[in-house]
């Protein structure tokens, strides 16, 4: 367990302090989040007027911090780098790069929605399509459908089908987080918890060969979700509310897919339900709030406002107590999650005694 505390404990230091050299340097450039008081359906916002002149991008330290920490961690002996982290980094790196365009454009046009807005959404599936097909060719990821693991429900779900699966499921999660990223310091926070979990969920893959023979060297997984949980940790110190830098579409769209390979690798495709609980609730919202609208012609809708957290901003409550309710819905979910996961290694454990 020491590299993934390395990972976690560099990661952090890195993160904290990078990310306050990035709050100088964006604020020296004037690089900071538009903040408009209309949607684009000219629908009024909850009032955050006096967040303009908040720096963005700060997921650039977060993704940065982590690298550093993931990279550090293998300097010690018998920590070696496994083939299928190495696309996962590949992925992140390659949707972070979508995001920082996009965060860029924004910044430029000082417009809450870069010129990309129109399209990322195709953009990010076919990357996210290119990360799975990337996996099964060159790593031996188990392709069969998983809650727990493989065997459970065990489906297999064949090359092809199981490519469009990962893509689907990639492109949900890191759109999910970049919905979710609308106040300060929900996403990250509720990030850490998806990233202790996974490292748990890793580590003990590695402790237990024999229950979890399918997962490529897990524990090089649980050095990378560590590093990245201390990333959103040493991040979380300047992007809390009153948040003194915002992460931007480069850490969501970062954060989102590293989630949603740690669950691919290590066979919980199913349990990242859970574990994302809160994105899922926040990107569900959306879609909800879009088929009523629809299927009224127009004129009604489910929420006031979505993501689902606008909704009770609008109704009153303050921002700090959305955020602090909404992280505590993430921790009940997560937990829910490792204790379904933590029953079942323990049944097949005794299974095996």
């Amino acid at each position: 367990m020491i590299a993934p505390l390395i990972a976690a404990g560099v990661a952090m230091i890195l993160s904290l302090a990078g990310t306050g050299w990035m709050i100088r340097l964006m604020h020296n450039r004037g690089h900071t989040q538009p903040i408009l008081a209309k949607d684009a359906a000219n629908i009024v916002v909850p009032e955050h007027s006096h967040k303009s002149g908040t720096p963005t991008m700060g997921g650039l330290a977060i993704v940065g911090a982590a690298l550093a920490g993931y990279l550090i961690s293998h300097v010690r002996p018998g920590v070696v780098f496994s083939n299928q982290t190495l696309v996962v980094w590949v992925g992140v790196l390659a949707m972070a790069l979508v995001g920082f365009v996009d965060d860029a454009i924004k910044i430029r046009t000082r417009h809450n929605r870069g010129v990309l807005w129109r399209h990322k959404g195709y953009i990010t599936l076919a990357i996210a399509i290119g990360i799975a097909v990337t996996l099964l060719a060159t790593t031996d990821i188990d392709t069969r459908l998983s809650f727990v693991r493989p065997e459970a429900p065990g489906w297999q779900l064949g090359n092809l089908v199981w490519v469009l699966w990962a893509g689907s499921i990639i492109f949900a999660v890191s759109n999910a987080v970049n919905v979710t990223d609308g106040l300060d310091g929900l996403a990250a926070g509720s990030a850490l918890f998806g990233f202790a979990a996974f490292t748990a969920i890793a580590f003990l893959g590695f402790r237990n060969p024999g229950i979890y023979p399918n997962i490529v060297n897990p524990y090089d997984l649980a050095v990378f979700a560590a590093s990245f949980g201390g990333g959103c940790a040493g991040f979380l110190w300047w992007n809390a509310a009153p948040a003194d830098i915002f992460m931007g579409d480069v850490g969501a769209l970062a954060i989102g897919t590293a989630l949603a390979l740690l669950g691919l690798t290590t066979d919980t495709h199913l349990l990242l339900i859970l574990i994302c609980g809160l994105n899922v609730i926040e990107i569900g919202s959306v879609a909800l709030q879009m088929v009523v609208f629809r299927a009224s012609g127009r004129r009604r809708r489910l929420f006031r406002l979505s993501p689902v957290h606008h909704h009770f901003e609008l109704g009153g409550w303050p921002e700090t107590k959305v955020i602090i309710r909404f992280w505590l819905i993430a921790g009940i979910s997560v937990a829910t999650a490792l204790a379904v996961f933590i029953a079942d290694f323990s049944e097949q454990a005794a299974r095996r005694r």
